[in-house]
């Protein structure tokens, strides 16, 4: 749901700001007066490709902003869409160049197109409607059909993905048996190398680490049997603080004061102690074996070959290994594996069948109905004995994406005892906003547009049929966001926000979007009626307004 939106420097709008209704908002306006400059805009917002034409004469560059609320269909990392929504830019600089930006960050055209674009429906009666995109038909008859397909959906989806699988596994095994000759021997060569040192996981560093110490064993030897000596040998360290303990503990019988020094050094002998233990045990754990160290040098030799050929490093080295061992694992055995994965890929596809003929099924029985419902909407809007009927064909396996296995195509059928043809090649303009907007009303709260802006969707419409436009585009509104811009005041009266649009200046006009509430939306309605704002003309308005609030 759009919130604000604020545009500058667009055609002839060079500055407006409008807070549409979460219900409906019409547009008014006379002819020439810009109104559908402010498509222009949305179609910005949308996603849609930029056009450096649009930016006002004499201006650098445009600027269009908005701010919208969109429901829990839609994400994007870390915005919440529902509760904070966004904030959208886009700004077009004399030049062509296009930036956008979502809540302050750089963006892409492509992330405002999947959010913000994806939220709103432009139904002008020359748009490029979705309604005349075949491949968005599917969408709208799975969006009303609901929760059931999307549980067969999900189902057929993962059933789509163990064939995808089952096929690789195909592909894999026989692009394997079709190594060369030298391919595999370089395998058998590498796997054989290797194995012939058979390495252990850590093994190469421990060598390391433990080598360094084995050729340096006198030294070691040397120093810890010094350090022994030192600290507890005749007239070492413990002797020595031992007899420096017993002497301040005498002199602390005298002078209390030294309590503190006495127990320091007995905390200093724990302390010497155990590092006294430590160097003895460390000490006899030295058991320097010659043949012990020249078995580690030639294993370390062994190792840096390895590396040399597959390193630098030891992971690289079981790399190569494991490569090795799934291309030989592919080639031998080559007809029990490919027996095997051709059972399952057959399997597979036994499964997927299955799921796209229940998913199919499902939405061939649901579209008859749908379609009612849909004509029924038609009928009101006056498009007489036509009527819309849904095409739901399965389409070759080799066709089959995610979406599903069928074609799904509405038809338009202008009269009665005329045939059923693609709505995109048979319906005017004003007959695909009409069945357009039939559409929207039985989706209602499924459909996955909030907002729907409908231009020209009034064009060569009067009387009775405005009447039931009204009626229509009313019902529409308490489901979707709808902005609406219009000549005929039966439709405007049904707005809960009215903006006027209208030419100032001379010279370079500009285009001026004023909010209308009270006498001043009478004056615009009674303007519409009658094209002045006569007494009647306003009472009539009035009439307009008193019937929509009784």
């Amino acid at each position: 749901m759009i919130d604000e939106l604020h545009v500058k420097n667009l055609a002839l709008i060079k500055e407006a700001v409008l807070s549409p209704s979460p219900g409906m908002t019409v547009i008014t306006g006379e002819t020439g007066a810009g109104k559908t400059a402010l498509l222009g805009a949305l179609k910005l917002l949308a996603g849609e490709r930029a056009d450096a034409s649009l930016v006002r004469e004499g201006e650098d560059s445009l600027m269009v902003q908005g701010r919208f609320f969109l429901g829990d269909s839609f994400e994007l990392e870390g915005a919440d869409l529902q509760s904070e929504g966004i904030v959208v830019s886009r700004s077009i600089s004399a030049d062509g160049k296009s930036r956008v930006h979502m809540n302050g960050s750089i963006s892409q055209v492509g992330k405002l197109a999947k959010t913000v674009g994806a939220s709103i429906d432009l139904c002008g009666q020359h748009e490029h409607q979705r309604l005349l995109k075949p491949a968005n038909h599917r969408g709208m008859l799975d969006a009303w059909i609901g929760p059931e397909l999307d549980d067969a959906l999900e189902s057929y989806r993962a059933a789509l993905a163990g064939a995808k699988a089952a096929a690789r596994a195909v592909e894999e095994i026989e692009q394997a048996q079709s190594l060369s000759e030298e391919q595999v021997g370089q395998a058998r060569y590498v796997l054989s190398r290797i194995d012939e040192v058979s390495p252990l996981p850590g093994e190469y560093e421990d060598l390391c680490r433990d080598i360094p110490r084995f050729e340096n064993a006198e030294a070691l030897m040397s120093g810890i049997d010094g350090a022994r000596e030192s600290l507890s040998g005749d007239g070492g360290a413990l002797e020595s603080l031992a007899d420096a303990m017993a002497l301040v503990d005498r002199a602390a019988g005298i002078d209390p004061a030294l309590e503190g020094l006495a127990q320091s050094l007995r905390e200093a002998s724990y302390i010497l102690e155990d590092a006294a233990m430590d160097v003895r045990r460390y000490g006899d754990g030295l058991d320097f074996d010659p043949s012990e160290l020249a078995r580690m040098q030639e294993r370390l030799s062994q190792f840096q070959g390895l590396i040399r050929t597959w390193g630098p490093t030891m992971e690289q080295v079981f790399e190569a290994r494991d490569d090795a061992a799934r291309t030989l694992a592919a080639v031998d055995g080559f007809d029990t594996r490919m027996e095997s994965a051709r059972k399952e890929l057959a399997r597979a596809e036994d499964a997927l069948r299955s799921e796209a003929e229940r998913l199919h099924a499902l939405r061939a029985e649901r579209a008859p109905r749908f379609c009612e419902l849909v004509c029924a909407q038609m009928s009101r809007l006056m498009l007489g004995s036509a009527s819309l009927e849904c095409s739901v064909e399965m389409a070759d396996r080799a066709t089959w994406t995610a979406d599903g296995p069928s074609k799904v195509e509405f038809m338009f059928k202008p009269g009665d005892g005329m045939s059923a043809r693609p709505l995109a090649k048979i319906a005017s303009g004003g007959e695909v906003s009409r069945v357009m907007l039939a559409i929207k009303v039985v989706l209602g709260q499924d459909d996955p547009a909030e907002t729907l802006v409908f231009d020209e969707v009034d064009s060569g419409v009067g009387g009775a049929v405005a009447l039931s436009l009204a009626e229509v585009l009313s019902d529409l509104a308490r489901t979707h966001q709808v902005i609406l811009v219009t000549h005929l005041a039966q439709l405007a009266v049904m707005g809960q926000v009215h903006y006027v649009a209208s030419k100032q200046g001379e010279g370079q006009p500009e285009t001026v979007f004023s909010l209308v509430e009270g006498e001043q939306r009478v004056k615009e309605l009674a303007r519409m009626l009658s094209g002045g704002i006569s007494l009647a003309a306003m009472e009539h308005a009035r009439q307009l307004l008193d019937g929509v609030s009784g």
